[in-house]
This record gives structure tokens, sequence and C-alpha cells, in this order.
């Protein structure tokens, strides 16, 4: 929790930044980048938590992966590797991401159904909770077929479970008491 904060702190300052030097989408991209890299593969993440490796070895692999990064993401990048704090790049990358959608208005929502819904039924479900959500929805689908039916809807810290396998679970919870 301590690191997300972290990461949080230095996402913000490096929004702020970019706004400053009005570029919010080009840094945007690179961390995008930076954190699909993060996910994918395994050993830039081993690279980042290690102690064996100084940071100017790091700082200059991180030159040659991410060349293509605006001077103002390397800057950042840099900052981050000489104050020893390279582990949490992809928490920081993740984490502008979803500032920078909070500063748009953009609320990411995930829809997990049993199956795919069809577009009525989406467009209805989407609708009763952009109603209660100020700017837009950024929907996200999933299929989870030990839902049996109905549906999850999961936006920030909330979820509502609107599935018939919680309701089985509520019901035989009620019956065994």
């Amino acid at each position: 929790m301590k690191s997300t904060k972290v990461a949080a702190r230095y996402a913000k300052a490096l929004l702020e930044l970019a706004t400053e030097h009005n570029k919010v989408e080009r840094i945007a991209d690179d961390m995008r980048q930076l954190a699909h890299v993060n996910t994918e593969v395994a050993d830039f993440a081993i690279l980042l938590n290690s102690p064996v490796i100084n940071s100017h070895k790091k700082m200059n692999i991180f030159k040659e992966l991410f060349g293509s990064f605006d001077q103002l993401s390397m800057m950042f990048i840099e900052l981050i590797t000489k104050n020893r704090r390279e582990n949490l790049l992809g928490e920081i990358a993740n984490s502008y991401e979803a500032q920078l959608k909070q500063s748009k208005g953009i609320t990411p929502v995930t829809l997990i159904s049993a199956v795919k819904l069809n577009e009525q039924t989406k467009k209805d479900i989407v609708g009763k909770v952009q109603a209660s959500v100020k700017g837009t929805l950024e929907v996200t689908e999933e299929i989870d077929e030990s839902l049996i039916g109905g549906f999850i809807i999961r936006m920030d810290d909330k979820q509502i479970d609107a599935s018939v396998s919680s309701q089985l679970a509520s019901l035989e919870q009620t019956l065994t008491r």
C-alpha cells in the first residue's frame, strides 16, 4: 500500500510536468509502453528489482529499451532511477494512466458476465451506471462462466454483484444458519 501511494505521488508530479510542457498524450504513450513492458516481460521486473545491477547500468538499459521515449519521460525515469525507486516504474506508469483518465472525467468500468452480452443488454446496464456517474464511462467487458448468469460491475473500489452464483451463495448461507 505504501508503494502505491509513493507511485501515485510520482505519477501526479509527472502529469503536472507533462501538462506544463503540453506533452500529456506523448508521455501517456510512453507510460503505456512502459507498463506493457513491465507486465509482459518477466526479465524487466527482475531488472527493476535487482539490487546487484547499479543505477548507471539500469539507466543504460532503459535508454536502449526506451530510446523512442520523449526526453521528459527519459529524464523522469532517470530521476526515479537515481532515487533508487525504479522498482516502482510499473506502478507509476499505471497510476499516471489512471490519473490522466480521472482528469479527463473518464471512469473505467469492468462489466463481467457469464456469457457475451447482446448490445441492448449491455447498453441498458451501462445506461444505469452512467446515470450515477459524472463524465464518461470506459467499459471493459470480461467473461466469467463461473457466474452462471447475471453480471458484476466493478468501478473504482465499488462492486455491484448481480450474478446468479452470488445469489446462490447467499441463499446457501441463509439456509445453513
